[in-house]
């Protein structure tokens, strides 16, 4: 049912600010998919660079479609939000702008939500990444084909590491992240977990993406982005906190909580009404 109201399988969306001379990682490995039915949508967030004249020459040589649309500045999170409302794809991938994958990424993402049954109580598929060594980032799964959630997969079996999550768009429109005035990062966390309560994940070994990190990107510095956004911070480690996981990881999150409430004055009292009075739906 859900199917017939979507126009393709896939929609892969990349959120990009100012990596216009990067695109062409993602350009070129959609170019060699094997799996042919999706989209690609460019969420600009207030790129001062030529990502639309890039854009535009990606569009005369590709034989999938390509949609570009520009917002003012926000951040990724703000970015996927409009990626996820644009969306006509039934699963969606956030390909960072950055990365490659392999040729037959898509057909094997496809291949294993085919594989499961109950759909309806599963919200996503995580796989492995791999550095620029080769070597798998962080840990393997438990088991090649794995079912378990997104908070058990770090806090109980210890998986670490940059997963790449095709995530159900149905499930996503959901659960979008959060929106901070004047803040411009919020953990992706915020968002899994939170839909990890609710939904499962197949987790598989197999490595999909090649991500390759850049001196300025998102991971280069994650505790001065978190600085920059005390907000965000709180209302992520205040979600953990209530998780049914070992004592340790809710102390180490309630210090986070305070750590990153003290950088203003908003915060702080964001962070005093999240510990007292946290609703798990909010």
């Amino acid at each position: 049912m859900t199917r017939n109201i979507y126009n393709y399988r896939f929609t892969v969306c990349t959120a990009t600010y100012n990596r216009a001379k990067l695109m062409h990682r993602v350009f070129d490995s959609l170019m060699r998919q094997t799996f042919k039915d999706f989209e690609w949508l460019i969420i600009d967030d207030g790129s001062t660079d030529n990502i639309q004249e890039i854009v535009e020459e990606f569009q005369k040589k590709s034989w999938f479609p390509i949609r570009y649309i520009y917002k003012e500045n926000g951040g990724k999170h703000t970015a996927i939000n409009r990626g996820v409302k644009e969306a006509k794809g039934e699963l969606f991938l956030i390909f960072d702008s950055d990365d490659w994958c392999v040729e037959n990424a898509l057909e094997r993402f496809d291949y294993h939500w085919k594989q499961i049954d109950n759909k309806e109580k599963f919200s996503s598929i995580a796989s492995l990444s791999k550095d620029t060594n080769g070597n798998v980032i962080g840990q393997k799964f438990p088991k090649d084909i794995f079912d378990s959630n997104l908070i058990d997969i770090y806090f109980k079996y210890g998986v670490s590491g940059d997963k790449w999550i095709l995530m159900k768009t149905d499930i996503m429109k959901k659960y979008p992240f959060k929106e901070f005035q004047n803040e411009k990062f919020i953990a992706e966390s915020s968002v899994w977990h939170k839909i990890a309560k609710d939904y499962k994940t197949r987790f598989i070994n197999e490595i999909l993406l090649l991500p390759e990190y850049q001196p300025n990107g998102l991971s280069s510095d994650t505790v001065k982005l978190r600085k920059n956004s005390p907000c965000g911070s709180v209302y992520t480690y205040s979600q953990e906190m209530t998780f049914d996981i070992p004592l340790k990881f809710q102390i180490k999150a309630f210090i986070n909580c305070i750590r990153f409430a003290i950088y203003n004055y908003k915060s702080m009292v964001f962070c005093i009404k999240r510990i007292l009075f946290y609703k798990g739906s909010k």
